[in-house]
C-alpha cells in the first residue's frame, strides 16, 4: 500500500492510477483524519449503482419473498451445505 498526500495525487495522478491498475492500493491522506482509498471499478460491480436501482432491487428482492422463491436457512450446517451447493 502507498500512502500519499492529496496534493501529491493531484501531481501524479496518472502514475497512481496506473499503480492502482496493477494491483497496489494507494491510500489519499487529506487534512486531519481525513483518507480515501482508490479501488477499481468493474464492469459487473453492483456495489455501484444509482440510488433508484438500490431501491429496486430491494423491491424485486421483496417480491420474489412474497411469491415463495427465496432459501429458508436456520443454522451454520445448513449455510455451509447451501454455499456448498453453489
Amino acid at each position: 500500500m502507498i500512502i500519499i498526500s492529496s496534493k501529491e495525487f493531484r501531481n501524479k495522478q496518472k502514475s497512481y492510477l496506473d499503480k492502482v491498475d496493477e494491483g497496489l492500493e494507494v491510500l489519499i491522506r487529506r487534512g486531519k483524519g481525513k483518507s480515501y482509498k482508490i479501488v477499481p471499478v468493474k464492469e459487473d460491480d453492483d456495489s455501484l449503482m444509482s440510488k433508484e436501482e438500490f431501491f429496486a432491487k430491494i423491491d424485486r428482492s421483496l417480491q420474489d419473498i412474497k411469491e415463495g422463491r427465496f432459501t429458508r436457512i436456520s443454522g451454520k450446517k445448513e449455510l455451509k451445505d447451501y454455499l456448498a451447493s453453489l
